[in-house]
Formats: structure tokens, sequence, C-alpha cells
């Protein structure tokens, strides 16, 4: 049974019925086989008993009643067939004969038995009692013995050939009849289960079509039911479909309860840190005013108006996120354009070179040695990819220590794109990396934190890199961390990148050189490093040919070097 448990409820059953209907003609038959063979040994031992082969009546009609027992007279009475019979004296066999064809097919002759039949008659009891022997060289035989007046032993026997024939023939009879039993059983049951179980299977359909929703967020239309067919309480069936609706007209409901609620707070945050940023730009406007203007300020004055200063303005780089964050869970969709990952990586690795220069920074793009980068362009949000790319070196820079080496490389490969990040530091603690792209999820631990964090730069990368259809994982153990991002390439075959998509950056991929000189807010804000890979153990994309720092500076279809950034010939694990 332990190997039936892995097969469909329909083979169960149907393996159940089989051997069943297996059992029951494997008793019938043994039971007719027995009932047989006794009915045809009593037949044998009528003829043994009978007026024809009776021991005292083993004389011929007319022979005198004093007459002795001969063995070659026994053996030729009428009805005799393959009869033996045999005189035993003192225990020993004197005179045994039996009937047997000749081998010159002169028909049936008597033939005196052998000294191995001999030795077995001789052990015969005589008791009158019918028994079965096995003879050497003549078979089963149906014996009787029985002690004479003289104080001889007569034996007479019949063979069972004929007997145990018809014993095989019907036991072969009833073996190929009950192989078409069961083959029609087999047959006519599995399309009587199959559609008895049908119902059943609707179900499960059912169940099926329910798992393949995704629950977990938005707006959920539960409107899956099983029909109204397989819901009739009079039968098992029934039951399960009446009681599967049921749950899923509860699970409906909390899901649009819970939709309502996510909704509400959504729509909080987002009227909330909206709401907020005028008093935050009107407080960090009178707090700059204040600090250019007021020359004859205290000096304790002038620096409770910087902290109002500095303080705006990470308020009003916690609400920006907030609000981006509360767009992405309502969402609102993207812009879709043309977008040159390569320039992406080089704008944000020099910003993080500007606000990070304590930190090594290697950089690896597709290209050769002596030419420009390889463009590397993908349909997205350019202000969002380049808000990814500055997170995730914003994390690598304000949780690892000072002289750590931060790679970042870019690799193409099957239709998809694969930014890296990857640090040399102490890594996130395992404990934390289940939470590593949770909201407020932070790490101070082991990594020292020159700057504060909101909390929020992964669960930003995360929902970005979500909203464009990629995925982000991320692998930590102490000595190296590496956050990779996929995103897919989904420009049209037939709009192939042009040489301005490299060469012309987006409104928010400035030149490097420009960048370098002047570091944007975003890419000095803090995030935070905390959590765990969406996917770990992502593996180490494919080294490509990577372009080197001897790009012409102030070309127009080149890119600036980068300095303080080292360009390496690929990645190293």
């Amino acid at each position: 049974m332990r190997r039936l448990r892995g097969t469909t409820l329909r083979g169960r059953l149907l393996a159940a019925l089989l051997a069943l209907l297996a059992l029951i003609c494997l008793i019938v038959g043994v039971v007719t086989e027995l009932a047989l063979r006794q009915n045809l040994i009593a037949q044998v031992d009528d003829k043994l008993s009978g007026p024809s082969h009776g021991i005292v009546a083993g004389q011929r009609p007319g022979d005198r009643p004093d007459q002795q027992f001969d063995p070659s007279r026994a053996v030729d009475l009428p009805g005799g067939g393959r009869t033996l019979a045999a005189k035993i004296v003192d225990g020993k066999v004197v005179d045994g004969q039996y009937l047997a064809t000749a081998g010159d097919e002169s028909g049936i002759v008597a033939t005196s038995t052998s000294a191995a039949v001999n030795a077995e008659l001789a052990k015969l009891p005589a008791t009158s009692h019918h028994v079965t022997r096995s003879l050497p060289g003549l078979g089963s035989y149906r014996l009787v013995a029985q002690q004479l007046p003289d104080g001889s032993v007569a034996v007479l026997g019949l063979p069972l050939d004929e007997v145990n024939d018809t014993l095989l023939r019907l036991g072969l009879t009833e073996l190929c009849v009950a192989l078409a039993g069961m083959i029609g059983v087999g047959l006519i049951g599995s399309a009587i289960i199959t559609r008895q179980l049908r119902p059943l299977n609707r179900v499960a359909a059912t169940a099926r079509r329910v798992a393949e929703l995704k629950l977990d967020q938005g707006e959920v239309a539960l409107s899956v039911r099983v029909p109204e067919r397989d819901t009739d309480p009079r039968t098992e069936v029934g039951q399960v479909g009446a009681s599967l609706n049921a749950m899923l007209g509860h699970v409906a409901t909390a899901l649009s309860a819970r939709h309502a609620s996510e909704s509400r707070v959504r729509q909080f945050v987002a009227d909330a840190s909206h709401e907020l940023r005028t008093p935050l730009a009107s407080v960090r406007g009178y707090a700059e005013l204040t600090r250019r203007t007021g020359d004859d300020l205290p000096d304790d004055v002038k620096y409770a108006m910087s902290r109002v200063e500095s303080e705006s303005i990470r308020m009003t780089q916690l609400v920006e996120d907030m609000l981006l964050l509360a767009r992405l869970d309502s969402g609102r969709d993207l812009e879709h354009e043309p977008v040159d990952l390569t320039r992406l990586v080089l704008d944000a690795i020099s910003d993080a070179h500007v606000t990070g220069p304590d930190h090594v920074w290697l950089l690896d793009v597709p290209g050769d040695g002596d030419e420009d980068p390889t463009p590397v362009v993908v349909t997205g949000d350019p202000q969002r990819l380049q808000q990814v790319l500055v997170n995730l070196l914003a994390n690598a820079r304000v949780h690892t220590p000072p002289g750590t080496t931060v790679r970042v490389s870019l690799t193409e490969r099957d239709d998809m794109a694969q930014v890296t990040v990857e640090d040399d530091g102490p890594g996130i603690p395992p404990a934390l990396l289940p939470e590593v792209f949770g909201r407020f999820a932070r790490a101070d631990g082991s990594r020292s934190r020159a700057a504060g964090s909101t909390g929020l730069g992964l669960a930003i990368v995360e929902a970005v890199v979500h909203a464009h259809g990629g995925t982000v994982d991320v692998e930590s153990r102490p000595g190296r961390t590496r956050f990779a991002v996929t995103l897919p390439n989904r420009l049209d075959a037939d709009e192939p990148p042009t040489a301005n998509t490299a060469a012309t950056p987006t409104k928010t991929a400035t030149a490097p050189t420009n960048r370098a000189a002047t570091p944007t807010k975003t890419a000095a804000a803090p995030t935070n490093r905390a959590a765990t890979p969406t996917k770990a153990g992502t593996p180490t994309p494919t080294p490509t040919k990577t372009a080197t720092s001897q790009w012409a500076e102030g070309s127009t279809d080149t890119v600036a070097p980068i300095v303080g950034v080292t360009v390496t010939g690929g990645p190293q694990g």
C-alpha cells in the first residue's frame, strides 16, 4: 500500500478493485479445485471398492470363494484401466503387476512392478483405507490394501492421471476466465471511476486556478468558484465544493478589506508626504537665508540654524522616498524609453567617488580596450534606474569602513542586462538578511555609519526594479557582499540603440566630469543595508570585455575618463 501513496485516487481505486476481484477469483478457483478433486477421488474409490475390483470379490464371477487372490487376474478385471495389483506376504511383494501399453503397439499388457514400486507398496498399512501414493515410474495412484484370510495382504490401485489432467484443465480454464474478467473489469471500472471523479477534478481545477492568482498584494478579484453542480451537499464531492466556495468567499472578503486598508494607508502616506513638502521647503529656505545673512548672529544660533537646515534636508529626502514608494505601491506607471545603463553606471560611480573618496572604486563595463564603452540599452524610467544605482552605491559606501573596495560590473546576455555592486566589507549580519529589502530596515551592528540612513534605500531599489519587471538579489558573507540587479531588455529588434543614446546622456545622467565636480543630493543620500536576498546565491556573470581609461577627454563622441575610478578588465569574485 505504501507504493500506491504517490499514485492518483483513480489509480488506487482501480488497483483496489482489481485486487479484490483477483482475490475472489482465487478463492473460487481453489474451492472449485478442491471440491472437484474430492468428487473425482471418490469416484476412483468407488471403483476400487465396487464389485468389479473388490479385494474379496476380486475373483471372476463363477470362481470358488476359497480361490486365492491372483494379481494377474485382478489387473484384468473389467473396467480396470491401468489397474495395479500386488500380493504381499510377510512384508514383501511376492507378485505385483500393472497394465501398461506395450512398446510394439500390441496393446495393453500386464507388466511386473519394479523393485522401487514394490518397496512403496510394502509400506502400505492393511487397513482397507484408500490412500494416495506416488509410485516411482508410474505416477500418482489411489491404493487400497486389505488383509486376506490366509494372512497375506492384497493391494489394488488405480492411476490418478485422469483426475490430475481434469483438475489441470479446470485450473487453466479458471485462470483464463479470471484474467479476461480482470481485464474487462479494469477497462469498465476505469471508465466508471473516471466518470465518477470528474466532479472532484473540477473542484481541484478550481483550487489550482485560485493557487495561480497573486494574492499577496494589490487588489485581487477572487471570482473563481466551484460550479454549482459540484456543490450538492448530498454527495461527498458536493460537500467539498460547497466548503471550498464558502472558504473562497471568506478569503475574498478578507482580501478586499486588506486592500481597502492598504489603499487608505498608502493614500495617507502619499497625502502626508505631499503636504509636508511645502513646509519643509519653507523651513529649509529660511534656514539657508539665515545662514547667508546672519553674520551678526551668535555662534550657538548659527549652529542651531545649520542643524535645522541639515535636518530639513534629511526630512525632505525621507518624504520624497515615502512618496515614491507610495506611488510605486499604487501601481503608477513609470516612464518607458530607451535608457543607456552604461551611461547611468558611469555617472553613478563618478558621483560615488566624489562622495566617498576614501573608498576604492572599480568599474567593469562592456567594450574594447581602446574604444568607448559599449552601450547597454534597456527600456525603462531613466530617473528611477539612476536612483537604483545611486542607492546601491551609497549603501556600499555608508555601511563599509574607509579603504573598502567597491566593484561595479555591467554585463549583457540573453536579452538581459545585469548590474552588480560588490564590496569586500564586513558583510551583512545573517540575522538581518531576511529583512534586507524591508522598509525602515537598518543594520548598524558591525558596519560603521558615518551618516544617517532613512532605511528606505533598498526598499526603493526593490520596488523600482520590480516595477521594471526585473529582479534584485543579494548574497553576503564577511569579506564579500554582492547585490545583483537584473533587468529585461525590451528593445524591439527593429530599433537598435543609436550612437546618440550612448553619447547623449539623459536628463539625470549628466557627463561624468560634471557629476564628479558637483555631486548630486541623491548620490550623497545614504540608504539602508540590512537585509536578505530575494534570491540568494546568484552566480557572478561571465566577465566581459571592459573599457579602459584611455578615453579621449573633451571629445563629443567619447566618454571622458572618471577621475579616481579604476576600470578593470573583468569581474573578480
